[in-house]
């Protein structure tokens, strides 16, 4: 079988999910992108770019899978005589009726800004399938799509919303968490926290180092390793920390080689985790992998994808809590040390061993 994605933001995690499927599929895969950046002109002007490649390229597939940041409806009125009746399925790694906008951007929420939200939902009605990252995703995606619907003046046209909700459903992200192996394990004089996002607001940095600020002025004893990519502007709590928490710091910054990274993610203890938004949380996957104890907020997909079911003790409802638990991981992490083996194998079907079936299987179905 044949599979083309189109991808017009190509970089990040975006990037490291197809060109891991490409590894590890049994299917052919092409992939026709553009490099990530200008994001904002990537949803409106990358399917006319891509378009023209495609017809190009002159290749039929069994299958196209576009991105979540493609302009679906404008791809296809270009390529019409080229597809044909080749089925598409969107891929929605997140989406922009649901993110949340920066307090660090100048410009105003506006029609202009909301008609990214219109990509997303005309893209996933055109779609043939859509298929999300999550459960959490997923349902809070059509949740709000009629809300967004509710707030047009006319012809709201609401009965699309469940024309888009029969026709979506989960396919969790694949991670390719062997590239880790072999775990190490380290036993630290003092616990190691680990930060290893992109140091961005909505990963909301402030109440993860201002609680450790408050913890080291109670000689709370403790390390931190910062890690993640790192923008133009980043949140003021960055500088303040270089400061406040220099005795404690080990790193600080992007890692330059996968090695660096990994022995990180081996040696750290504690990984609390404060975002205000995460579909997914691929980040995290990898660090519970390498045996570190999660504190994780009772929101988002981390119910889901690390099964608060079975492991209520690693979540916490709000900052107070956040606050008691993470004290108490880093006056007890040695005892806790051996529980990790737990937490890493509830994230272990995520490894693209396992995954790569499931995708392959569920894409030869969709094409029968």
């Amino acid at each position: 079988m044949k599979i083309l994605y189109i991808e017009p933001f190509y970089a990040g995690s975006h990037k490291q999910w197809i060109d891991s499927y490409a590894q590890y599929s049994k299917y052919e895969i092409d992939i026709l992108s553009l490099p990530g950046r200008y994001w904002k002109w990537r949803m409106h002007g990358a399917a006319i770019t891509l378009a023209k490649r495609f017809i190009e390229k002159n290749k039929n597939y069994d299958l196209i899978i576009a991105s979540d940041m493609l302009n679906l409806p404008l791809f296809v009125s270009l390529c019409r005589n080229k597809i044909n009746n080749t089925k598409i399925i969107t891929y929605f790694h997140e989406n922009q009726i649901l993110y949340s906008k920066s307090p660090m951007e100048s410009d105003q929420v506006d029609d202009r800004d909301l008609h990214y939200a219109f990509i997303n939902y005309t893209s996933s009605l055109v779609s043939d399938m859509n298929l999300f990252n999550s459960n959490y995703h997923r349902n809070l995606y059509i949740e709000e799509m009629e809300k967004y619907l509710n707030k047009k003046p006319e012809y709201k046209n609401k009965y699309t919303v469940e024309l888009i909700s029969n026709k979506s459903s989960v396919l969790h992200i694949g991670c390719d968490l062997n590239k880790f192996s072999p775990i190490k394990d380290y036993l630290n004089d003092k616990p190691i926290i680990l930060w290893n996002h992109r140091w961005e607001h909505d990963k909301n940095p402030d109440l993860f180092f201002n609680t450790l600020i408050k913890l080291k002025a109670k000689n709370i004893k403790f390390n931190l390793v910062i890690l993640g990519q790192k923008f133009s502007r980043v949140p003021q709590i960055f500088n303040k920390i270089e400061s406040e928490l220099k005795s404690e710091i080990l790193h600080i910054g992007y890692c330059d080689s996968f090695d660096d990274y990994k022995k990180w993610m081996h040696k750290a203890d504690i990984l609390p985790i404060t975002s205000y938004q995460d579909f997914f949380g691929i980040s995290i996957v990898e660090a519970v992998f390498c045996k570190t104890i999660p504190l994780l907020p009772n929101r988002l997909s981390y119910p889901e994808i690390l099964e608060k079911e079975n492991n209520p003790e690693i979540f916490y409802n709000d900052d107070n809590e956040f606050y008691i638990q993470l004290s108490q991981l880093i006056k007890n992490y040695k005892n806790l040390r051996n529980s990790t083996s737990k937490y890493q194998s509830i994230v272990d079907r995520f490894d693209w061993n396992i995954m790569k079936n499931k995708y392959d299987e569920l894409f030869k179905n969709i094409c029968n």
